[in-house]
């Protein structure tokens, strides 16, 4: 969902003109060890048996099938996947045995382990908030949601420098000069070319700021329809976690916070909620699904499975790709072990054991959503004989 901001292309010019002055200073005189210790490279992706995925033999796997389809829409122009997903399509209405024959016979699992060769890492949840709102402002319905705006210039490096691949600058014009993009509080204040892209005027801007974090959404017009709006592009500030803020600040404990309390919170403090949403310079910007449209697609293009689908660091899983998940239940030591489909990513899911629960739609998928963080882990499913 995030990329990298132009603040990181700053650093890195930073970084050069460094190393530069260190290059013209006289070296200095260093006696080589008489043994060389090199640490020893850590695996991200290592083959392992199925019996040592723990619950494997226990989920439902019928349940994983349909988010496997659609990540066929894509997987199947790839390299070793088109003989799977032709034999997946086959599976319907295949009983438990056929489905477990069929993912241990067609793939190979993977534990995923962390650089440091742990095997744990932290798995947390998010959801589709749903937001009353119009198309039309009114004093009920007083803030804005944005589409793209005419001024933001997003910077792909990849034709010039390639070793800079995954560098996407945003910024805007000033005279001949690019400079950053105006932060949240500045958007707020109506700067930038915001104005005549409003899709809609939402009623709460608590709620507003949380579709921000969440990436996608339901309006909940106040004509009686409704309208799902997702991703389009941000303007290339870092995240800051108001959650961390608070804690900060004294307004709640680590083992308090939680998006039900962050509420809560601002219910019991209006004066103070827009200068804390300022806070957090990154600023989403939004586009309008079809209607048709009953669940936003991830990062790999597809509808989301509430409950199967993973956001996951593409750098160390493909999206596309079965993951087993072995984790507990939000705020509970119940096992959450399933089996799970790679198609979201996200600026927050960063490490090779890290991943996004996808819990769906609503307040009672909020609930679960932002209540959840907790240890996990994970192995990713690869069709036989592709290299990971």
């Amino acid at each position: 969902m995030w990329e990298r901001t132009l603040f990181s292309m700053f650093r890195c010019a930073g970084y050069l003109l460094l190393l530069l002055i260190a290059a013209c200073a006289k070296p200095p005189v260093i006696v080589p060890p008489s043994v060389e210790v090199r640490p020893e490279k850590v695996e991200t992706l290592s083959p392992v048996s199925w019996d040592a995925i723990e619950g494997w033999r226990q989920d439902d796997l019928s349940r994983a099938l349909e988010p496997l389809l659609n990540s066929c829409r894509v997987l199947k122009r790839r390299e070793g996947w088109a003989e799977v997903c032709r034999d997946a399509a086959a599976l319907d209405g295949a009983d438990r045995l056929a489905l477990r024959t069929f993912f241990e016979e067609r793939f190979v699992p993977h534990r995923v382990r962390n650089s440091d060769g742990s095997d744990t890492g932290t798995i947390t949840g998010y959801y589709v908030p749903d937001l009353r709102g119009s198309r039309t402002r009114s004093e009920q319905y007083p803030y804005p949601l944005y589409g793209i705006p005419d001024d933001l210039l997003v910077i792909d490096l990849r034709s010039l420098y390639p070793e800079l691949g995954d560098y996407r600058l945003r910024g805007r014009l000033e005279g001949r000069r690019v400079v950053p993009y105006w932060s949240r509080g500045d958007i707020d204040q109506g700067r930038g070319a915001v104005a005549g892209k409003e899709l809609f005027w939402v009623a709460d801007p608590v709620d507003l700021f949380f579709l921000h974090i969440q990436g996608s959404g339901r309006i909940l017009l106040d004509n009686g329809g409704s309208a799902m709006v997702n991703y389009g592009d941000q303007n290339g500030h870092p995240y800051r976690s108001i959650g961390k803020l608070l804690i900060d600040q004294g307004e709640m404990t680590r083992d308090q916070m939680s998006m039900q309390n962050i509420r809560r919170w601002a219910q019991q403090n209006p004066d103070l909620v827009k200068r804390l949403l300022a806070e957090n310079p990154s600023y989403v910007f939004f586009i309008e699904r079809p209607p048709s449209m009953m669940s936003p697609p991830g990062a790999l293009g597809v509808p989301l499975s509430p409950g199967r689908s993973l956001a996951v660091d593409p750098r160390t899983i493909p999206l596309g790709a079965p993951v087993f998940l072995d984790t507990t239940w939000p705020s509970s030591p119940a096992p959450l072990q399933r089996l799970m489909v790679a198609q979201d990513a996200g600026g927050a899911i960063k490490g090779a054991v890290r991943a996004d629960f996808f819990w769906g739609m609503g307040g009672f998928a909020g609930d679960y959503a932002g209540k959840m963080k907790q240890p996990g882990r994970l192995w990713v499913l690869l069709p036989r004989g592709l290299n990971p």
